[in-house]
């Protein structure tokens, strides 16, 4: 790896490109040696590969630079990163630059184009064949005489591109672990092509030797696709059967990504471990099926909920990932405006009565329910759950899973929790009149009841529950105020631009905008960190009104929705639209997404 260990090129080139001081090169110069005796004592020089083979892991200079975490020259805080300096020489080199998106990359085009030994010997990853030309990704620009074997043993041009030594050595490691267990599943578990799904299974009886293999890659492979959806920030796991194949996709940041397709015949075996680790029952296939499993993921808990469902090629599963990290959140930092916030402090500290939150499935209901409970579960104050399912086990919590079966649903076990001495309720969801009664009995012995019910905005809840057949009294007395909330993406911060709307084109997007001229606005170009989206991460979106005198008085005589909404606009309320549109003053979202979650007027 000449350019990567000439030290000379590297410190004139870092410092010609202004990323490196006159002073830190110095620094460099100094302390090289004493940090490559570091680093080695660090990190055994040999270590072993994914294959179990021992390979040379010899440090590099550029490695060596990267362990100082040298600032940048006048960007404080920013550090020289391995990817910045890969991109300086291969700028320098004339070679293009590629940061290595696994969600981009073909499994099949990474792990059968090119040996495992061979790809890792060389730390070698192609990405992409197209018209006779297969692309490569290299940490090695000397690596001229490896690239024309591969011309010559695939009979394709090869196009290089400069990679960083970390990104392509991980990537080779997550494809071929998980590409090794798949294929050696298929291989114990490969039976006739005819394949009737859920209709009729055909069975091949395995050794015992058959079975204790196939099992410990199938087991592989879901570990790996586990801790493949941690590192992609992903909420949820689709696996779903095809005629021919089934397909693994991600959701992330409420878009959905394919990211594997697997042999028909390794789907039933994934399904299988799956249903095995959240304590299902294997053998039943024909009904929808329920379960959970809590992982350890460096050294934090997280949960998966799991949902199987019959289709028609087989068993589709649905894998919801719960972290403690977004389900429980400080309520400040969730997205409410500074009046809202206020409000919202109210309803928590309320000794009785009702606050329902409302929305659409996916919209952040529950991390504000449970963001909500943390803050106020204290030892002096006694919080009961009624949830279907139980979305996230907290010690805090007295949390009770509604059982139909049991004949434990939200209207029955609210029965009983009075008697158990409650301070504060969470009803997942009021679905009927009887747990509404319930709900309202609650509050009206003094009881602070949290609830969710689906609606579209925050009014529309009084009619919901007006029409379930609560008596409008009785709706006057005990509910506190409702919600709606929204989820809108997050502009990317690592790819950010400002630019220029007028308040007519911004109207023209359904947004409130009452001023007029030009608002100088954000929003993001793209790149590797957002996937080229130009969003990263959500925020909330809010709408939320207080019980008023007035209002009371409204529902008691039987006023329309709509003057409800009028007088709760009049008393100060905000609406999604004009929550969104605070977002996107504020440089937080855009205009389309605001339209995307808002909806056209």
């Amino acid at each position: 790896m000449t350019q990567l260990n000439d030290e000379k090129y590297l410190l004139d080139l870092l410092q010609r490109n202004r990323v490196l001081t006159p002073e830190q090169r110095s620094f460099v110069e100094n302390r090289k040696a004493q940090q490559r005796q570091l680093l080695l004592r660090q990190h055994s020089v040999l270590r072993k590969s994914d294959a179990g083979r021992e390979q040379d892991e010899s440090l590099s200079f550029v490695d060596i630079i990267v362990s100082l975490n040298l600032e940048l020259p006048g960007k404080k805080g920013q550090v020289l990163t391995e990817e910045l300096i890969f991109r300086a020489i291969a700028k320098d080199l004339g070679l293009p630059f590629k940061k290595l998106d696994p969600l981009e990359l073909d499994l099949k085009t990474v792990t059968k184009t090119i040996p495992r030994t061979f790809a890792f010997r060389h730390l070698l990853l192609p990405f992409s064949i197209a018209n006779g030309v297969l692309e490569v990704a290299i940490c090695n620009p000397d690596n001229k005489t490896v690239l024309a074997e591969i011309e010559r043993a695939n009979q394709l041009t090869v196009k290089p591109y400069l990679a960083t030594k970390s990104d392509i050595r991980k990537t080779l490691a997550e494809f071929f672990g998980f590409q090794s267990s798949i294929t050696a599943a298929e291989t114990h578990l490969t039976r006739p092509l005819v394949d009737l799904g859920n209709l009729e299974q055909y069975v091949r009886i395995s050794s015992t030797e058959e079975a204790a293999s196939s099992d410990q890659h199938v087991t592989s492979a879901v570990d790996h696709m586990f801790n493949y959806a941690f590192e992609q920030r992903a909420s949820d796991i689709h696996i779903e059967p095809k005629r021919e194949q089934a397909q693994v996709r991600l959701r992330i940041d409420g878009v959905l990504h394919t990211i594997y397709k697997l042999p028909k015949v390794v789907h039933a075996a994934v399904i299988s471990r799956i249903k095995s680790l959240a304590r299902m029952d294997i053998a039943e296939k024909r009904r929808p099926q329920d379960g959970r499993i809590k992982v350890d993921r460096s050294g934090q808990e997280a949960e998966i909920r799991v949902s199987t469902v019959p289709v028609a090629f087989g068993e589709k599963a649905v894998l919801r990932i719960l972290d403690p990290e977004i389900l429980f959140q400080d309520v400040g930092k969730i997205g409410f405006s500074e009046r809202d916030l206020k409000i919202y402090q109210g309803f928590m500290d309320a000794p009785h009565g009702i606050f329902l939150v409302t929305g659409p499935t996916g919209s952040g209901k529950s991390t504000t329910l449970y963001s909500t409970l943390k803050q106020i579960a204290t030892p002096e104050k006694n919080v009961v759950t009624v949830e279907d399912p139980v979305e996230m086990v907290h010690e805090e919590f007295n949390q009770i899973p509604v059982q139909p079966l049991l004949d434990v649903t939200f209207s029955t076990i609210l029965r009983n929790i009075l008697r158990q001495d409650p301070d504060i309720i969470m009803i997942g969801e009021i679905r009927d009149l009887d747990t509404a009664l319930n709900a309202v009995q609650a509050a009206l012995t003094g009881h602070l009841v949290f609830s969710t019910l689906h609606t579209n905005d925050a009014v529309a809840s009084i009619s919901r529950l007006l029409d379930l057949g609560v008596q409008p009294f009785m709706v006057g007395s005990t509910l506190l105020g409702a919600m709606a909330q929204r989820l809108v993406r997050r502009i990317c911060p690592h790819c950010s631009e400002t630019f220029r709307m007028s308040a007519e084109e911004l109207r023209g997007f359904g947004l409130p905008v009452i001023e007029d001229g030009d608002f100088e606005l954000r929003r993001g170009k793209g790149c590797q960190q957002c996937r080229g989206t130009g969003y990263l991460g959500r925020c909330g979106i809010f709408e939320i009104f207080a019980m008023s005198d007035k209002i009371r008085k409204q529902i008691s005589g039987g006023s329309a929705e709509t003057e409800l909404r009028q007088t709760a606009r009049e008393e100060g309320m905000t609406t999604l639209k004009e929550d969104a549109w605070c977002k996107v003053k504020s440089g937080i979202t855009t205009p389309e997404e605001a339209l995307r979650v808002t909806g056209a007027d």
